[in-house]
């Protein structure tokens, strides 16, 4: 019976441990290439957990406990490249290290912005094979730019829709300017159901 018992305290703490190890999002690469998306993941599993304000400039009303500190900076640590643990192991403050942190990483947002904006200029409605590769690939792009500072409006979406669609297809362009829609997924919806539409028709033709 005590040897059983034994075991099932074994696996337990064996249990705990493997869970202590296990990260809830991608570490924070040594190049800082993931740094965007983990710092949102690092915001929201903060906020999760009560304890984004340890990260923030304090507030003389709102003081943060020594125990939500330490909290936070385990958190943090456990979810950076080994390399970047060691070099920041002189910090013991989590606003301290998140704002060192911020420093080395954040010209990343920079470049993620040129990859994007290059993306978006060279976007072409007619280099893909369905209008729901295209429609993702939009919705895509126009997500990060936000992220980035940057909006699309309806308009600008419309118009590269518009502008990219292959020259054989100049009157088509014409007809869906025509119609004047005021919402990119109007257009898209359109779209699909022309394209639809056409697929059925081919498929009587051949019956």
């Amino acid at each position: 019976m005590a040897y059983h018992m034994t075991n099932h305290v074994f696996s337990l703490r064996f249990r705990d441990i493997l869970n202590l190890n296990k990260l809830n999002f991608s570490a924070l690469e040594v190049s800082g290439r993931n740094n965007l998306k983990w710092v949102q993941y690092m915001k929201l599993n903060l906020t999760a957990k009560g304890i984004r304000a340890t990260i923030k400039a304090p507030i003389a009303d709102k003081p943060v406990n020594e125990a939500q500190k330490d909290t936070t900076m385990i958190f943090i640590r456990r979810h950076i490249h080994d390399a970047l643990q060691t070099e920041y192991l002189a910090e013991e403050d989590p606003r301290t290290l998140w704002l060192a942190l911020a420093d080395r990483f954040d010209h990343q947002k920079d470049i993620y912005l040129l990859e994007v904006r290059h993306d978006w200029h060279h976007l072409r409605f007619h280099d893909f094979k369905s209008m729901n590769e295209y429609n993702s690939e939009v919705c895509k792009i126009r997500s990060l730019l936000k992220f980035c500072k940057m909006e699309l409006t309806e308009s600008n979406l419309l118009e590269k829709t518009y502008s990219t669609f292959h020259a054989t297809n100049i009157v088509l362009q014409q007809q869906y300017r025509a119609q004047k829609f005021t919402k990119f997924s109007d257009l898209i919806s359109v779209l699909l159901l022309t394209k639809k539409q056409n697929q059925l028709l081919m498929k009587n033709h051949q019956a």
